[in-house]
Protein backbone atom coordinates (compact mmCIF):
# COMPACT_ATOMS: atom_id res chain seq x y z
CA UNK A 1 0.00 0.00 0.00
CA UNK A 2 1.14 3.49 -0.38
CA UNK A 3 0.31 6.59 1.64
CA UNK A 4 0.25 10.00 -0.51
CA UNK A 5 -0.17 12.64 2.03
CA UNK A 6 -2.00 15.95 1.08
CA UNK A 7 -1.40 19.57 1.01
CA UNK A 8 1.87 20.43 3.38
CA UNK A 9 1.71 17.09 5.36
CA UNK A 10 4.53 15.00 5.13
CA UNK A 11 4.89 10.93 6.45
CA UNK A 12 7.81 10.05 8.41
CA UNK A 13 9.48 7.00 9.73
CA UNK A 14 10.98 7.19 13.04
CA UNK A 15 14.62 6.10 13.63
CA UNK A 16 15.02 3.34 15.70
CA UNK A 17 14.30 3.53 19.94
CA UNK A 18 17.66 4.21 21.56
CA UNK A 19 18.33 0.61 23.65
CA UNK A 20 21.04 2.38 26.14
CA UNK A 21 21.87 5.43 27.64
CA UNK A 22 25.12 7.12 27.45
CA UNK A 23 26.90 5.61 30.15
CA UNK A 24 26.14 1.98 28.37
CA UNK A 25 23.21 0.91 30.91
CA UNK A 26 20.80 -1.04 28.42
CA UNK A 27 16.86 0.17 28.57
CA UNK A 28 14.02 -1.98 28.59
CA UNK A 29 11.34 -1.25 26.08
CA UNK A 30 9.16 0.06 28.01
CA UNK A 31 11.77 2.60 29.25
CA UNK A 32 12.92 3.43 26.29
CA UNK A 33 12.64 7.50 24.72
CA UNK A 34 10.81 6.93 21.88
CA UNK A 35 13.28 8.84 18.55
CA UNK A 36 12.51 12.37 17.67
CA UNK A 37 14.08 12.10 14.36
CA UNK A 38 13.39 9.76 11.41
CA UNK A 39 13.35 9.96 7.46
CA UNK A 40 10.87 11.63 5.17
CA UNK A 41 9.35 8.74 3.22
CA UNK A 42 6.14 10.91 1.45
CA UNK A 43 5.46 14.59 0.93
CA UNK A 44 2.71 16.33 -0.49
CA UNK A 45 2.57 19.14 -2.89
CA UNK A 46 2.46 22.09 -0.58
CA UNK A 47 0.59 24.64 1.38
CA UNK A 48 -2.17 26.43 -0.19
CA UNK A 49 -1.84 30.21 0.43
CA UNK A 50 -5.26 32.61 0.38
CA UNK A 51 -4.13 33.94 -2.98
CA UNK A 52 -4.69 30.28 -4.48
CA UNK A 53 -0.89 29.86 -4.99
CA UNK A 54 0.66 26.99 -3.90
CA UNK A 55 4.25 27.37 -1.66
CA UNK A 56 6.19 24.51 -2.13
CA UNK A 57 7.55 22.15 0.71
CA UNK A 58 10.79 23.11 2.25
CA UNK A 59 11.66 19.84 2.95
CA UNK A 60 11.31 16.47 0.69
CA UNK A 61 11.42 13.07 0.32
CA UNK A 62 14.46 11.38 2.08
CA UNK A 63 15.53 14.22 4.25
CA UNK A 64 16.74 13.10 7.79
CA UNK A 65 14.36 15.49 10.29
CA UNK A 66 14.20 16.25 14.22
CA UNK A 67 10.52 16.97 15.39
CA UNK A 68 9.07 17.85 18.54
CA UNK A 69 8.41 14.76 21.33
CA UNK A 70 4.71 15.29 20.94
CA UNK A 71 4.60 16.03 17.32
CA UNK A 72 3.27 13.82 14.67
CA UNK A 73 0.23 12.24 16.89
CA UNK A 74 -1.16 10.37 14.10
CA UNK A 75 0.25 7.38 13.46
CA UNK A 76 -0.77 5.43 10.89
CA UNK A 77 0.06 1.39 10.40
CA UNK A 78 1.39 0.77 6.59
CA UNK A 79 2.42 -2.61 5.75
CA UNK A 80 3.13 -3.27 9.82
CA UNK A 81 4.92 -0.25 9.90
CA UNK A 82 4.29 2.85 11.92
CA UNK A 83 4.63 5.71 10.34
CA UNK A 84 3.72 9.29 11.49
CA UNK A 85 1.75 11.87 9.56
CA UNK A 86 2.47 15.18 10.50
CA UNK A 87 2.23 18.72 8.83
CA UNK A 88 5.45 20.66 7.80
CA UNK A 89 5.25 23.10 10.36
CA UNK A 90 5.67 20.38 13.10
CA UNK A 91 9.49 19.57 11.81
CA UNK A 92 11.86 21.60 13.70
CA UNK A 93 15.36 21.12 11.82
CA UNK A 94 16.64 19.25 9.11
CA UNK A 95 19.66 16.77 9.57
CA UNK A 96 22.10 17.59 7.13
CA UNK A 97 25.47 15.55 6.85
Amino acid sequence: MKLRPLHDRVVIRRSEEEKKTAGGIVLPGSAAEKANHGVIVAAGPGKTLENGDVRALAVKVGDKVVFGPYSGSNTVKVDGEDLLVMAENEILAVLED
